[in-house]
């Protein structure tokens, strides 16, 4: 059904749909003993509760009381609202805590939304969920249950409490909000080409009581699956698995698309200048990268295509004096399957260092197994239950099952032809970021090389900080890493034209917008340093000395009472903000940014300069103006990651501004018919819908001028129990942890790559 017919029949579907919703979902579970019905939308006067963000919001009452509520998405990057109670709700005799409410979608199409909790300290838990199409259904929101007050090292875990609701997937926040005082709960959808319209009524509160003891245990079998879940693909036996794998390798035998340049570029389309490597041209006026041979190319690649992130943590470790005070030169090197072996005399002192995390497998290996091959051992991780041990892969373990193989080499080497068959059987014309480097020994298939600039430098602070400090560019020492950084990427890639260009670093915390304090907190909090200690306090102190004239001055425009420059450089705290000073900040902001990116660029200029530089791949959670504007000089291609259902041009209005070609380097969904835990970041309703969404997002980039690629996040599935390194349990791949692909999406991005070149340049 189209989307103009769909809006005329909201109407007449709505009052038969909630009356539906309400008969058969509005009661409250008897086991309960305590619950609170808080709105019913039974009187107009419970409309008011509804408060829309700006105006992407309009609500009506409908007849036998719900609220059907019309999200304007499609002209707002942001469409939401927010069920607010005059006075904060009080549950503070309520032993343990979930909100419920029916939720109605009366149109064709999914929607997937954010959905906060917050009480009146300003605490919030972050939730996300995804209503199907035409449905009706009752959803839970866990607000203080025991599960929540344990570190389990997986993002989502199973529901917890016995229940008939279907939960909302956590996200992040504060695990204990104040009960006695719940102001709000906001619902929003980010970044929807599409208006959406939901149905609500019935939100309670309920006080659960039955809680499982086992919700967590013997939750991974064998294979690595769910073993408490069927699903469409789910493998028993080890005699499955090759069989499947044995099929599908009889249908990789095409080779590329037929209108596919030697380099992936479109050979049916004009020949423009060859230069030997990947480069960019304007072509009637759309951005585009430009293949060795002059064709036309557009990158849609997958990411993350390695074996990096396939462990989980297991709950076992070792004696600490035989491993953790160990130089890392006593561990065995990473070998092709990225393991960090334990050192042979440390395995007899392996034992259970967190029962949580070890009673979730039914099965791992003996290290004297074929198969024990496969575990590994992390020294330190972002996040999770243990700050240190033993992972186990069950991917690899299942590569070797299938291709019925315990060498290693042989292993790997089957892996990648398999993967390079895949990808040019899909369609895609490139590998996203991060792929294993023996690909580009390979030579025949285009990829993006990357590194990070790690290194004992200074670092600064956003305030934010999440995947760790940013680096101070002004320290002498980054420069020396930097140039490592891209000595040893050059070395890899060996200037070879399969290469398309390079990204360094990734998601770094640059500033956020919403507050003078998160856009700029750098600068903020670099002025509190010692310029002595600081080295890009030191160039701020220099930059404000040039633009003032003397101290007064500064006090002046800024409105402070700073004594002296020697006081300044001590550090100060700045806390109110005139135009002035925010003007200053925007431009040390700039001024900072620029020098990162510039001696990056330098170093790519001097050791690789017939690659791409595509910058650091701004998540857009944290850019700012300045920033972008500050990378653009020194980059080739911009760069970000971009988790929404779409590329809208209601957030992506500055692309005309910087007029740079630029390309998406993250985007992905998920569903939960897939045996996991968590969909990922943007939720499907099924595969099938998984494959829908991906066509929206992908043609959503090429139909826009500046955007030269859009790459997948990523390959391979998370683990059921999460990734060692941050607990991230998400199904976001093309194939799953037995390396079977998701066929919805894989036939959704064949459909797109069929008509790639013609949809973006015809």
């Amino acid at each position: 059904m189209k989307l103009n017919k769909r809006a005329s029949l909201i109407a007449k579907a709505s009052f038969c749909l909630t009356a539906m919703l309400i008969s058969a979902c509005s009661h409250v579970s008897e086991d309960s003993p305590k619950q609170k019905r808080l709105i019913d939308f039974s009187e107009k006067v419970d409309l008011k509760q509804i408060v829309p963000l700006s105006a992407s919001v309009s609500y009506t009452d409908l007849d036998g009381g719900a609220a059907q509520i019309d999200l304007h998405a499609a002209s707002n990057h942001i469409a939401g609202f927010t069920i607010q109670p005059d006075k904060p709700w009080n549950f503070s005799d309520f032993k343990a805590l979930a909100l419920t409410l029916d939720i109605a979608n009366p149109t064709d199409e999914s929607v997937s939304m954010y959905v906060s909790t917050s009480d009146q300290s300003g605490d919030f838990q972050m939730r996300s969920v995804v209503v199907p199409a035409n449905s009706k259904q009752r959803y839970s929101i866990d607000i203080d249950v025991p599960e929540l007050a344990v570190e389990t090292g997986v993002r989502s875990n199973p529901e917890s409490w016995v229940n008939s609701y279907q939960a909302l997937i956590w996200r992040g926040g504060e695990k204990q909000l104040d009960t006695s005082a719940i102001t709000a709960i906001r619902f929003d959808v980010r970044g929807a080409l599409h208006d959406k319209t939901l149905i609500v009524d019935n939100v309670t509160a309920i006080e659960p009581l039955e809680f499982k003891d086992d919700y967590l245990k013997s939750l991974v079998d064998s294979f690595g699956q769910n073993a408490k879940m069927d699903f469409a693909q789910k493998i028993d036996s080890v005699e499955q698995l090759r069989s499947v794998s044995d099929a599908e390798q009889q249908q990789l035998q095409s080779g590329p698309l037929t209108d596919r340049s030697r380099y992936h570029g479109w050979r049916d389309g004009p020949k423009l200048e060859a230069t030997g490597f990947y480069r960019t041209e304007k072509y009637q006026g759309q951005w585009s990268l430009v293949d060795p041979e002059g064709y036309l190319f557009f990158s849609n690649g997958i990411a993350n295509v390695r074996m990096a992130n396939t462990s989980t943590m297991t709950g076992y470790d070792f004696d600490h004096k035989l491993i953790h005070e160990r130089s890392s030169n006593d561990f065995t090197p990473e070998d092709s399957l990225g393991l960090n072996r334990v050192p042979d005399q440390a395995l007899s002192s392996r034992h259970v260092s967190s029962k949580l995390r070890a009673d979730m497998f039914t099965w791992l290996p003996d290290y004297q197994d074929p198969l024990g091959k496969h575990f590994g051992y992390r020294r330190e991780v972002h996040s999770g239950a243990m700050e240190r041990g033993e992972t186990y892969s069950f991917y690899r373990a299942n590569l070797a099952r299938k291709y019925r193989t315990h060498d290693t080499a042989t292993l790997m080497q089957q892996w990648r032809d398999t993967t390079v068959k895949r990808m040019e059987n899909w369609g895609f014309t490139s590998f996203g970021n991060w792929v294993d480097p023996a690909f580009y020994e390979m030579k025949n298939y285009p990829y993006f090389a990357n590194g990070w600039i790690i290194g004992d430098f200074k670092t600064v602070s956003s305030g934010n900080d999440y995947w760790g400090a940013l680096p101070d560019p002004f320290d002498p020492a980054f420069t020396e890493r930097a140039y490592a950084t891209v000595k040893k990427i050059s070395e890899e890639v060996a200037n070879s034209p399969w290469c398309v260009g390079v990204f360094i670093d990734n998601e770094k915390s640059w500033g956020i917008m919403g507050s003078v304090e998160s856009q700029y907190g750098v600068v903020l909090n670099t002025l509190t340093r010692k310029a002595s200690d600081s080295p890009t306090k030191a160039a701020f102190a220099a930059y404000l000395k040039q633009q003032y004239g003397s101290i007064d001055e500064l006090n002046n425009a800024w409105g402070t009472q700073v004594a002296s420059w020697k006081i300044l450089e001590e550090g100060i705290v700045l806390n109110r903000y005139t135009d002035a000073a925010l003007a200053d900040m925007a431009a040390m902001l700039e001024l900072y940014t620029a020098e990162y990116f510039r001696i990056v660029d330098a170093a790519m200029d001097e050791l690789m300069p017939n690659h791409l530089y595509l910058g650091a791949r701004f998540a857009d959670w944290a850019m700012t103006p300045e920033v972008r504007q500050a990378a653009a000089p020194y980059v080739d291609v911009m760069s970000y990651n971009y988790y929404r259902e779409a590329v809208s041009d209601v957030f992506w209005d500055f692309l005309a501004e910087l007029d740079m070609p630029s390309i998406i380097g993250e985007f992905h969904n998920g569903a939960l018919d897939s045996g996991l835990l968590n969909p990922g970041l943007i939720h499907a309703e099924s595969q099938y819908d998984r494959g829908v969404k991906y066509q929206e997002y992908v043609n959503s980039v090429i139909d826009n001028p500046y955007f030269v690629g859009v790459h997948w996040f990523q390959y391979i599935d998370s683990p059921l129990t999460g990734r060692a390194y941050d607990g991230e349990n998400y199904n976001v791949g093309f194939v799953s942890v037995t390396d079977i692909p998701y066929k919805p999406l894989v036939d959704a991005a064949r459909a797109v790559n069929r008509s790639l070149y013609k949809r973006r340049y015809d």
